[in-house]
């Protein structure tokens, strides 16, 4: 619980990856992906109840491994490529015997984050009386160095920067990282979604916010992982 919440943790990770086939149950640093997640929800004092989404039984026995909770399958129309997070958190509301303030929902894709990002971006959301809360990262590439390209090859700026012409002139730029979502239960079922008016965010380093979806991001992560020692 946090400021006398009740706090669910849904890690949402469906068989199927294209990209990198198989990458929820995928070792890293000697543990399936899908277990980062499991771990870092569980040593978040704040959570109350750690809970799997997915149509993968293998993901499904990984995740419980871990010490996850697997209530329920979810069912194969909530598992397509093209299918958005709020349906799939919708159904996992439903689904479960037990009535939650505060939803924190996770991605196995972000296996760097810390317990204590999640207690951070609860704090914030609480704090702020926000009704979302989104973990962040200071992008990159500023946006307003971005172009766009026609037909034929010419550019055009993607955005207006004013006639600034030097990085540290423009504005910091930040990016939904993946890895943290915090949202009040009720507002969630009315909006479905994590950003609208009102949400704010939590602001993580670039080590702690790769979100794998390629050979290359799981390359990294592991290069990171064994940084971190």
């Amino acid at each position: 619980m946090i400021a006398g919440r009740k706090v669910l943790a849904l890690i949402t990770a469906r068989g199927g990856s294209k990209g990198l086939p198989g990458k929820n149950i995928r070792p890293l640093g000697g543990k399936p992906l899908v277990a980062w997640s499991v771990e870092q929800a569980l040593a978040a004092p704040s959570i109350d109840r750690v809970v799997i989404s997915s149509d993968d039984p293998a993901i499904i026995a990984a995740a419980v491994a871990a010490g996850c909770e697997a209530p329920f399958v979810r069912p194969p129309e909530l598992a397509r490529d093209d299918t958005p997070s709020a349906p799939v958190v919708i159904h996992a509301l439903d689904a479960l015997d037990e009535a939650f303030d505060l939803l924190v929902l996770l991605q196995p894709t972000s296996p760097l984050r810390l317990a204590e990002d999640l207690e951070a971006a609860l704090a914030a959301c609480v704090a702020a009386d926000a009704p979302a809360c989104v973990g962040v990262t200071e992008a990159a590439k500023s946006p307003y160095w971005m172009y766009r390209m026609d037909e034929q090859g010419r550019l055009s700026r993607l955005l207006e920067s004013g006639g600034v012409t030097r990085r540290q002139d423009l504005p910091t730029a930040f990016a939904a990282n993946g890895a943290v979502f915090v949202a009040k239960i009720p507002w969630f079922r009315q909006s479905l979604t994590f950003m609208a008016e009102g949400t704010v965010g939590y602001v993580m380093p670039a080590e702690r916010s790769v979100d794998i979806d390629s050979v290359l991001d799981f390359r990294l992560a592991e290069l990171l992982l064994a940084d971190r020692g």
